[in-house]
This record gives structure tokens, C-alpha cells and sequence, in this order.
């Protein structure tokens, strides 16, 4: 299906006037075609109001989206409009996802100043998908003052998210020592933030320790540009500690406003969003050529000779075709 520019155009305006059908109408196109996805980001991105990026990332079972509803309540509180990108794994045969954190996020499904939004990562392991990108541009779009993005906590693998929040919290729990070892060399060294939750459960000094320990001694932390990375303990279950985490939350975004990093915050998501612009034209294009050639691509496959040569004869034909039509 394609849509005309006007008709992209004035959906845009009608999401932006609050229509919530037109808000779930233009988030399914983004999520679902390709062509679409990539001309819906540039209207949405002359429409930018500059909001606030929260990724929230962490090892499983931590609490995350227990943790995003108890910080959703606090930030309607104190008068910011919230959309939750909420990312579960993909089915590796569907590419389907689980969408359980709506489920976990109920509280709010009422209020018409926050937005949860369900996506799978679509096989991606960065963690983000075209789609989580292109939501993040329509949510700022939009006018959301607050937009959290809960990635899955799968690894070491997820690191995107540095590319596009302005501060990432990385959630983890007492008891997680080897967990949190594990993932130094990933994602527990991007985090601004580091929340020790379920911290009503025996440990959780311990871990608190353990985290401003390796802070300190520099073995995780993002410490770039002159910020030392917090620890915050929290119960979201017990609604304990959330006030301070978005105190600490508020505190890192002023300090990016100090030294003007929030535009190089946004120039970095909008990069990735155009790497995987450009991943899926490659991957469509390949695909078509490979149909195209298969009578010629079985023959080589039979023969078992020159597999490398003819791999790089359909990169370079593919690239150039793209090439002739632009």
C-alpha cells in the first residue's frame, strides 16, 4: 500500500490536534511500511519540540516495567505528557512479540496524557528497531514531554539505545553481582543512572556497594563529559524511591542542557534511524535480486565453486541498482 504525501501530511495534524485513532493509525503505518516509515520521519523531524529521551534498560526480571508505570505516575505528577515505547523480544520464527508490559502498565491505559506503544526488537541485536526509532520522532512530534523506551535487557548486545536517549537508566537488582558482571562489557556500561531495584529484598546494600565501587573505579559508568553516574535504590512494587530517581533523571537532563549536548543526543538517533533506512533498502533489494537470479544462483549453488565471487557480483549489481534509481 502506498500513501500520498497529503494524505501522510494530515494525518500528522489530526495526531497532533490529539486524535487518538489518528495517533494509532499513524504509528501502525510507521511500524509497517517501508517507504512510509522513511517519509513520515522527516515530516516528524521538522515537527520536533526537543523532548526527553528516557531509555531504561537492565538485566530480565529486574522490574523494569513495574518500575516505568511507578515513574509514569510521578512524571504525570508533576505535569508532563509520557509516551512508553515498550519493546519485548521477537518470536525468532514470527518476529511477533510478547507485548506483556501493556499489560503491566494498566494503571494508565485511562489517562490521556500518557501513550504506551508494544514493539518487538524485529530480530535486531542492537535492541532497536526503524520502528522504535521512527515512534521516538512521532511521540516528540506530538508534543510528549517525557517518551521512556523499555528495552528488552536481553545482553551485552543492546547498546542503541545509547544512540538514541538522552539519559539511560540501566535497572538491576540485589543478588545480580554475576549479572552484572556478565554484562559490563555491554550494556551496564552505558547507563547515566543505575537503579538498584526490589531493593526491599535482602542484598540490596551490597549490590548499591558493588555498583559505586565499579563507578568509582571506572569499570562501568558512561562518566563522559564530566558526569558521574548515580545509583538510586527503589521497590517499585512498595512505590519506594521513585521521587529520587526522577530527581536524578531531571538532574542528568539539566546537566546535558549545560553543556549542549541534547541536539547531539537527537543528530545521533537520527543517524541510526538512516543506517537502518538504508539496512532495509540494501536487505528488500538483495532479496528481489536473488529471485531474479536464482536460476543462475542454483548453478554456481550446484557447482560449489566461486560461492565468495558471486556473493560480491550480486552486492555490487544490487548496489548499483539502487544507485540508477535515485
Amino acid at each position: 500500500m502506498t500513501f500520498k504525501i497529503e494524505f501522510l501530511e494530515k494525518l500528522v495534524d489530526q495526531a497532533s490536534s490529539g486524535n487518538i485513532r489518528a495517533i494509532g493509525r499513524l504509528l501502525s503505518i510507521l511500524e509497517t511500511y517501508d517507504e512510509e516509515a522513511g517519509r513520515l520521519l522527516e515530516i516528524l523531524a521538522r515537527k520536533s519540540r526537543g523532548a526527553h529521551v528516557i531509555g531504561v534498560t537492565g538485566i530480565p526480571g529486574a522490574g523494569k516495567s513495574t518500575l516505568i508505570s511507578r515513574m509514569t505516575t510521578v512524571l504525570r505528577r508533576r505535569g508532563y505528557k509520557v509516551g512508553i515505547i515498550a519493546i519485548d523480544p521477537s518470536s525468532p520464527f514470527s518476529q511477533g512479540a510478547l507485548m506483556g508490559d501493556r499489560l503491566r502498565m494498566q494503571e494508565h491505559a485511562t489517562d490521556p496524557g500518557v501513550f504506551i506503544r508494544s514493539l518487538s526488537t524485529q530480530g535486531l541485536k542492537g535492541g532497536l528497531s526503524l520502528a522504535a526509532l521512527a515512534i521516538i520522532e512521532a511521540f516528540d512530534a506530538l508534543g510528549y514531554d517525557k517518551i521512556i523506551v523499555e528495552t528488552v535487557g536481553v545482553g551485552q548486545a543492546e547498546v542503541d539505545i545509547m544512540h538514541a536517549a538522552h539519559t539511560i537508566v540501566v535497572v538491576t537488582m540485589p543478588g545480580a553481582g554475576d549479572d552484572i558482571q556478565a554484562l559490563k562489557a555491554g550494556v551496564m556500561e552505558i547507563g547515566d543512572i543505575y537503579v538498584v531495584n526490589k531493593s526491599d529484598i535482602p542484598g540490596a546494600s551490597k549490590t548499591e556497594e558493588y555498583l559505586n565501587f565499579v563507578i568509582e573505579t571506572g569499570e562501568i559508568g558512561s562518566s563522559r563529559k564530566g558526569w558521574r553516574p548515580k545509583v538510586i535504590r527503589t521497590s517499585a512494587v512498595m512505590g519506594q524511591g521513585i521521587e529520587d530517581l526522577i530527581n536524578a533523571i531531571e538532574e542528568h537532563y539539566d546537566f546535558l542542557k549545560k553543556i549542549s549536548a541534547i541536539e547531539e543526543k537527537i543528530t545521533s538517533r537520527r543517524i541510526l534511524a538512516i543506517r537502518l533506512l538504508a539496512e532495509r533498502i540494501l536487505r528488500n533489494a538483495l532479496l528481489k535480486a536473488v529471485e531474479t537470479k536464482r536460476t543462475e544462483l542454483e548453478k554456481v549453488a550446484r557447482d560449489a565453486g566461486g560461492l565468495l565471487e558471486e556473493a560480491e557480483r550480486l552486492a555490487e549489481r544490487t548496489c548499483k541498482e539502487i544507485e540508477e534509481k535515485t
